[in-house]
């Protein structure tokens, strides 16, 4: 007959790893080089790699993994050090159209001339100012502005003396005004006055108006070429101040051409601001006249023109986006993505006449004009969040090219007239970070996700409990210490927080990326260590700061211990029972979670197979609880069916618990309940059971092992350790025990056990004593096993089911 599998108990070295302070090869963090980016992240670090090196459109980044592992700083460290051999990108500027003022025109600048650019054009408006006053106040100008007018205003006195003299022969008197032509009748040299004029006899006044007629067509003749040499003088003027002032200007303009003549786009535009200070040369003129042209900005100081602006602000630049220009490709981070943070605004201004005004000066940039020529990190749960930036920042990333725009005046109920500046064109690699089960949801729902965002970087939750794991440990312990100016910590307490690391992971051959968890341990560790002094920090540093931190959310582990202690939950811890067991569950309270026994029970009698769980019943249990369960029938029936029903009837449940119950850990101790109810078999009370179970029997690997033996733990101890007390767990989680000091010290004084199975036999029979049983040649198993006296009994069941199915035919025949 082959051997049945046994149950192993542990031996206290298997409980937990230590950590020895002396193999860390240091004395203390003094010791250790900070850590720049975090600790083993191979996989993640390959997929950003290759992310930031591949230049086709659409490998942007989305990494992902669990809360508080590092993925951010990691990023970072990545996106800083790629970024270090690119080259810088170039600044970009947005420049007043004079073509077309509401379209602001974008330049691209090198590297460090957008600055350059706006300090020459400020020197210019001063230079300018200086240089067109100078020239119209030169003799040079006097002397050919009245060689231009003098000419113009002989003709004129000529005509106009011509004029007079025909008129006054006929005794009237002209005189020219800015309202036109006045014609006078005179007698004997005398102007007439209205009444005088009256009294003149009849035909003296009618020769004064047929002389008065004769002269209009003369006289209008007179105006029109007065108009026409005006309008000539004004242009030859024009003309004049034109040359001048190009004369005066032209040479800065040149200038500042040869100066930035690496943009064909930025001559044309400088050729515009020539061609726009000689037509308003008055402009000039009159700055130079209140003193508003002295270089600093003059917003508001002469509300010319029907804008509410100073004229000179046309000339300012607006420096979009300026870099160094040997800072290597800009990283930026944006932690609040909103629509104006990442794709910029134009704002408004308020004027003094009411009313808003704005200009190219008023364009602002987003991160994404930040981060033009680099990189781009972002939280995909905020950007996701907002269905017009996700829409934009496709559209960003589909075209290569950003227009700047408020959104909102798309949904204004009272059209308003804002600018529309040119797009910019955009290299830029984006990054989201996120959880897994998002990035999970975006690209189900998503198509572009897998169109735009080609490589995906998975942080792991772990990374090997190996050299480099405990080199980054103390690494990050140290980054720790000289960001936040904490106590340095000795050789042991690193150790601890290793050990403790080793805990998060759950696993004695992994550490936790958990790294939030991690500083908080390292900054509370330095506080009990300033409370006893503020020299190193200690491993009982450590302890305390660990044991502090699960005093401060333990508080219902605790009423729940006081309501076993008063016997409100009722609790078995010695003896034996049929159909009962101490089962183990874990409570997680968001930071904090604990491991507490339940009572589980199971009644059994003849029936038509129906397996029943009142948690399930009662909806009390979630789909993975309820999974394990339904697996019971299938071991049933793999172990004792064969070509038969099993005519069984059963009921198992959780006493005394209300809340709802999921997974499946306790899948091994029903079934224990339900054999031991079936073979009338009682179970220690002292042992409590975890672990799920497939239906050959074989015990499998379930979560929360620590916090289940600790919990159990706690509850005995509030009595009598009586040494014969302990947990039976799956054999496949040894590995992921990392216990407390005191329950590894219980242990080893005899106080406490702790065993591992992989198979159910092996648990039935260190739970009753009794071998479980292996089936012979005879298809039968050995008489006074627990797998023969639940097959006798499910057999009596089933002779009983059959008696009472042919009576009801009787009785219906």
């Amino acid at each position: 007959m082959p051997d049945t599998p046994t149950a192993q108990e542990l031996a206290p070295d298997t409980l937990r790893r230590i950590c020895p302070a002396d193999d860390l090869g240091f004395a203390s963090t003094v010791d250790v080089p900070p850590l720049d980016g975090t600790v083993g992240q191979m996989r993640a670090d390959e997929a950003i790699a290759f992310g930031l090196d591949a230049e086709t459109a659409g490998y942007n980044i989305f990494a992902t993994g669990p809360v508080g592992t590092g993925k951010r700083t990691s990023l970072e460290a990545h996106l800083h050090e790629h970024a270090r051999h690119r080259p810088t990108p170039g600044d970009w500027v947005y420049l007043h159209n004079f073509r077309d003022p509401r379209r602001p025109i974008a330049v691209a600048l090198p590297g460090g001339r957008g600055h350059e650019l706006a300090s020459d054009m400020r020197r210019f408006l001063e230079d300018a100012q200086r240089d067109l006053t100078a020239a119209f106040e030169s003799d040079v100008y006097s002397r050919r502005r009245r060689e231009v007018v003098e000419p113009l205003e002989r003709d004129q006195e000529a005509a106009l003396a011509e004029l007079r003299a025909e008129a006054l022969a006929g005794g009237i008197a002209l005189e020219l005004t800015p309202a036109g032509m006045v014609t006078v009748p005179m007698r004997d040299g005398h102007p007439l006055t209205g009444a005088e004029f009256a009294q003149l006899p009849e035909d003296v006044r009618e020769g004064y108006s047929r002389h008065l007629e004769s002269l209009g067509p003369k006289i209008q003749a007179f105006l029109t070429r007065m108009r026409a040499l005006q309008r000539e003088g004004r242009d030859r003027l024009r003309a004049l101040e034109r040359e001048v002032g190009l004369f005066a200007v032209g040479h800065l303009i040149d200038e500042l051409k040869e100066r930035h003549s690496e943009s064909p786009k930025l001559a044309d535009w400088l050729s515009s601001v020539a061609e726009n200070v000689t037509e308003n040369l008055g402009q000039f003129q009159a700055a130079g006249q209140d003193g508003t042209g002295d270089g600093a900005e003059p917003l508001l100081a002469a509300m010319i023109g029907g804008t509410g602006q100073h004229p000179f602000l046309r000339y300012e630049v607006n420096v979009f986006v300026a870099h160094d220009s040997d800072g290597g490709a800009p990283v930026v981070v944006e932690t609040n993505p909103t629509y104006p943070n990442l794709f910029g605004r134009i704002e408004h201004q308020g004027v003094l006449a009411g009313g808003f005004i704005t200009d190219h000066r008023m364009l602002r940039p987003g991160a994404v004009h930040r981060a033009n020529g680099g990189y781009l990190m972002l939280p995909a749960a905020e950007v996701l969040a907002q269905p017009l930036v996700w829409l934009k920042l496709k559209e960003v990333l589909r075209t290569g090219r950003i227009r700047l725009e408020n959104p909102a005046e798309e949904y204004a109920l009272i059209p308003t007239s804002t600018l529309t500046p040119e797009t910019i064109e955009l290299d830029l690699k984006v990054v989201l970070v996120g959880r897994p089960p998002l990035y999970e949801l975006a690209y189900s729902l998503d198509e572009d996700v897998r169109k735009l965002f080609r490589v995906k970087a998975e942080f792991d939750w772990r990374v090997p409990w190996d050299d480099e794991g405990v080199r980054g440990y103390a690494g990050f312990v140290s980054s720790q210490v000289r960001t936040a100016g904490l106590h340095h910590f000795d050789a042991g307490a690193v150790a601890r927080i290793i050990e403790h690391g080793a805990r998060l992971a759950e696993n004695r051959e992994w550490l936790s990326t958990s790294f939030v968890e991690i500083a908080g341990l390292v900054s509370e560790a330095s506080h009990w260590a300033g409370r006893d002094g503020g020299g190193l920090v200690r491993p009982e540093h450590v302890e305390r700061a660990i044991e502090h931190k699960v005093r401060r959310s333990n508080l219902i582990e605790q009423r729940l211990l006081e309501m076993v202690r008063d016997g409100t939950l009722m609790l078995d811890f010695d003896g034996a029972r049929v159909g009962q067991i101490n089962g183990l569950s874990v409570l997680a309270l968001g930071d904090y979670a604990f491991g507490r026994p339940v009572r589980i029970t199971a009644t059994a009698g003849p029936g038509r197979g129906a397996l029943l769980s009142i948690e399930r019943e009662t909806e009390l249990s979630g789909p993975i609880h309820t999974k394990g369960f339904l697996t019971l029938s299938g071991y049933l029936r793999d172990r004792y069916g064969g070509e038969r029903r099993i005519a069984l009837g059963a009921t198992v449940t959780f006493e005394q618990s209300y809340e709802h119950i999921d997974g499946d850990s306790a899948a091994s101790a029903e079934l224990y309940a339900l054999l031991s109810e079936i073979a009338e078999v009682p179970l220690r009370q002292d042992i409590a059971v975890t672990g799920s179970v497939n239906q050959h029997g074989e015990i499998q690997a379930i979560g929360g092992v620590n916090e289940k033996i600790e919990g159990y733990f706690r509850t005995c101890s509030l009595k009598e350790l009586t040494g014969r007390q302990g947990v039976l767990i799956p054999e496949a989680n040894v590995r992921n025990l990392m216990l407390s000091n005191e329950v590894v010290e219980a242990v080893e004084a005899g106080r406490f056990r702790v065993w591992s199975v992989s198979d159910v036999d092996a648990g039935i029979e260190l739970l009753t004593g009794i071998p479980a049983g292996v089936r012979g040649p005879d298809g039968r198993f050995p008489e006074g096993t627990i797998h023969a006296r639940v097959e006798q009994r499910l057999e009596r069941w089933a002779q009983i089911d059959e008696h009472l199915e042919q009576a009801d035919k009787a009785g219906a025949s």
